[in-house]
Protein backbone atom coordinates (compact mmCIF):
# COMPACT_ATOMS: atom_id res chain seq x y z
CA UNK A 1 0.00 0.00 0.00
CA UNK A 2 0.70 4.01 -0.29
CA UNK A 3 3.13 5.03 2.93
CA UNK A 4 3.38 8.33 4.51
CA UNK A 5 4.67 11.21 2.27
CA UNK A 6 7.06 14.23 3.28
CA UNK A 7 5.40 17.39 2.23
CA UNK A 8 6.76 20.60 1.02
CA UNK A 9 3.85 22.78 2.14
CA UNK A 10 0.66 21.37 3.42
CA UNK A 11 -2.51 22.78 1.76
CA UNK A 12 -5.26 24.36 3.84
CA UNK A 13 -7.65 22.10 2.82
CA UNK A 14 -7.48 18.25 2.40
CA UNK A 15 -7.83 16.72 -0.89
CA UNK A 16 -11.25 14.37 -1.30
CA UNK A 17 -12.43 11.65 -3.69
CA UNK A 18 -15.21 14.44 -5.17
CA UNK A 19 -12.13 17.12 -6.01
CA UNK A 20 -10.04 14.13 -7.37
CA UNK A 21 -13.13 13.05 -9.57
CA UNK A 22 -14.04 16.04 -10.78
CA UNK A 23 -10.52 16.97 -12.14
CA UNK A 24 -9.42 12.90 -13.52
CA UNK A 25 -12.75 11.29 -13.23
CA UNK A 26 -14.52 8.36 -12.10
CA UNK A 27 -11.86 5.81 -12.08
CA UNK A 28 -9.75 7.83 -9.67
CA UNK A 29 -9.92 8.02 -6.19
CA UNK A 30 -7.53 9.40 -3.04
CA UNK A 31 -6.27 6.26 -1.26
CA UNK A 32 -6.23 7.11 2.71
CA UNK A 33 -5.87 10.96 3.41
CA UNK A 34 -2.20 11.63 2.74
CA UNK A 35 -2.07 15.42 2.32
CA UNK A 36 -0.91 16.85 -1.11
CA UNK A 37 3.07 17.48 -1.69
CA UNK A 38 2.79 21.67 -2.21
CA UNK A 39 5.53 23.06 -4.64
CA UNK A 40 6.19 25.14 -7.62
CA UNK A 41 7.42 22.08 -9.78
CA UNK A 42 7.11 23.69 -13.42
CA UNK A 43 8.73 26.74 -12.29
CA UNK A 44 5.93 29.64 -13.17
CA UNK A 45 5.96 30.78 -9.49
CA UNK A 46 2.43 29.31 -8.95
CA UNK A 47 1.97 26.52 -6.66
CA UNK A 48 1.31 22.87 -8.20
CA UNK A 49 0.32 19.36 -6.36
CA UNK A 50 1.28 15.92 -6.37
CA UNK A 51 -0.87 13.70 -4.61
CA UNK A 52 -1.37 9.83 -4.50
CA UNK A 53 -3.87 8.17 -5.88
CA UNK A 54 -5.39 4.92 -7.33
CA UNK A 55 -6.63 4.61 -10.71
CA UNK A 56 -8.18 1.71 -12.34
CA UNK A 57 -8.15 3.09 -15.57
CA UNK A 58 -7.14 6.49 -16.20
CA UNK A 59 -6.95 6.19 -19.91
CA UNK A 60 -10.81 6.11 -20.32
CA UNK A 61 -11.29 9.56 -18.59
CA UNK A 62 -8.20 11.10 -20.22
CA UNK A 63 -10.18 13.21 -23.27
CA UNK A 64 -12.91 14.06 -20.72
CA UNK A 65 -11.15 15.68 -17.90
CA UNK A 66 -8.18 17.07 -20.63
CA UNK A 67 -5.49 15.26 -18.43
CA UNK A 68 -2.37 13.29 -19.78
CA UNK A 69 -1.70 9.88 -18.58
CA UNK A 70 2.50 9.48 -19.10
CA UNK A 71 4.74 6.86 -17.95
CA UNK A 72 8.54 8.46 -17.04
CA UNK A 73 9.45 5.28 -15.44
CA UNK A 74 9.28 2.73 -18.91
CA UNK A 75 9.92 6.37 -21.33
CA UNK A 76 13.71 6.21 -19.40
CA UNK A 77 14.35 2.61 -20.23
CA UNK A 78 13.07 2.85 -23.66
CA UNK A 79 9.67 1.96 -23.76
CA UNK A 80 7.50 5.63 -25.00
CA UNK A 81 3.93 4.26 -25.84
CA UNK A 82 2.24 4.89 -22.81
CA UNK A 83 -1.07 2.95 -24.47
CA UNK A 84 0.89 -0.16 -23.93
CA UNK A 85 3.06 0.35 -20.94
CA UNK A 86 -0.70 1.54 -19.62
CA UNK A 87 -1.34 -2.16 -19.46
CA UNK A 88 1.98 -3.48 -17.81
CA UNK A 89 0.59 -4.61 -14.27
CA UNK A 90 2.82 -4.54 -10.92
CA UNK A 91 4.59 -6.68 -9.66
CA UNK A 92 3.24 -6.30 -5.79
CA UNK A 93 -0.60 -6.56 -6.72
CA UNK A 94 -0.78 -4.48 -3.21
CA UNK A 95 0.71 -1.31 -5.66
CA UNK A 96 -1.21 -2.20 -8.95
CA UNK A 97 -3.14 1.13 -9.83
CA UNK A 98 -1.17 3.53 -7.70
CA UNK A 99 -0.44 6.51 -9.11
CA UNK A 100 1.19 10.26 -8.64
CA UNK A 101 -1.56 12.92 -10.19
CA UNK A 102 0.08 16.25 -10.81
CA UNK A 103 -1.78 19.68 -11.04
CA UNK A 104 0.31 22.65 -12.21
CA UNK A 105 -1.50 25.66 -10.83
CA UNK A 106 -2.76 28.62 -12.81
CA UNK A 107 -4.13 31.93 -11.43
CA UNK A 108 -4.67 32.79 -7.75
CA UNK A 109 -6.55 29.43 -7.00
CA UNK A 110 -2.89 27.59 -8.03
CA UNK A 111 -3.47 24.14 -8.10
CA UNK A 112 -7.00 23.97 -7.03
CA UNK A 113 -8.47 25.95 -9.85
CA UNK A 114 -11.67 25.03 -11.74
CA UNK A 115 -9.63 24.72 -14.79
CA UNK A 116 -5.53 24.31 -14.37
CA UNK A 117 -2.33 25.02 -16.60
CA UNK A 118 -2.13 21.55 -16.65
CA UNK A 119 -2.79 17.34 -15.28
CA UNK A 120 -0.81 14.68 -15.69
CA UNK A 121 -1.40 11.27 -14.20
CA UNK A 122 1.79 9.43 -13.57
CA UNK A 123 1.81 5.97 -14.10
CA UNK A 124 4.14 2.32 -13.44
CA UNK A 125 6.26 4.59 -11.02
CA UNK A 126 6.94 1.74 -8.34
CA UNK A 127 6.86 4.03 -5.04
CA UNK A 128 6.92 3.28 -1.85
CA UNK A 129 7.61 6.97 -0.07
CA UNK A 130 7.05 10.09 -2.06
CA UNK A 131 8.49 13.68 -1.14
CA UNK A 132 9.12 16.78 -2.79
CA UNK A 133 12.52 18.88 -2.68
CA UNK A 134 14.98 20.33 -4.33
CA UNK A 135 17.72 18.55 -6.33
CA UNK A 136 20.66 19.59 -8.40
CA UNK A 137 20.76 17.60 -11.79
CA UNK A 138 22.96 17.92 -14.56
CA UNK A 139 24.44 21.44 -13.16
CA UNK A 140 20.69 22.69 -12.30
CA UNK A 141 18.58 23.28 -9.48
CA UNK A 142 15.14 21.88 -10.23
CA UNK A 143 12.05 20.88 -7.90
CA UNK A 144 12.03 17.47 -8.33
CA UNK A 145 9.23 14.47 -7.16
CA UNK A 146 11.59 11.78 -5.22
CA UNK A 147 10.18 8.64 -4.83
CA UNK A 148 11.71 5.70 -2.58
CA UNK A 149 10.57 2.26 -5.13
CA UNK A 150 9.44 -0.26 -3.84
CA UNK A 151 12.20 -3.30 -3.94
CA UNK A 152 14.35 -4.70 -1.79
CA UNK A 153 17.61 -2.58 -3.12
CA UNK A 154 16.27 1.08 -1.72
CA UNK A 155 16.50 2.95 -4.77
CA UNK A 156 15.38 6.06 -5.02
CA UNK A 157 14.37 8.01 -8.22
CA UNK A 158 13.74 11.43 -9.18
CA UNK A 159 10.75 12.52 -11.77
CA UNK A 160 11.11 15.97 -12.79
CA UNK A 161 9.23 18.73 -15.15
CA UNK A 162 12.25 19.80 -17.99
CA UNK A 163 10.37 22.10 -19.70
CA UNK A 164 8.09 20.09 -21.91
CA UNK A 165 7.44 16.85 -20.47
CA UNK A 166 8.68 14.96 -16.77
CA UNK A 167 11.41 12.81 -16.72
CA UNK A 168 12.81 9.95 -14.44
CA UNK A 169 16.38 10.37 -13.07
CA UNK A 170 17.33 7.05 -11.22
CA UNK A 171 19.27 8.38 -8.45
CA UNK A 172 20.74 4.96 -6.53
CA UNK A 173 20.79 2.86 -3.97
CA UNK A 174 20.59 2.89 -0.02
CA UNK A 175 23.50 2.25 1.62
CA UNK A 176 22.00 0.52 4.71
Amino acid sequence: MLSSLCFAQQPSQPVTNDFIQSQFGATCSVEGAPPPLIADLDGDGIEDAVITAHCKNPMIDQAEHDFHVIDPYNAYFGYSDVKVTSQFASEDPGSRGAVLLVIHGAGADAWRAATPKAKFVIINLPFKDVSVRKLTLKKKTIMAILTEETGGDNMTSATFWDGKKYRYEPLGAGLE
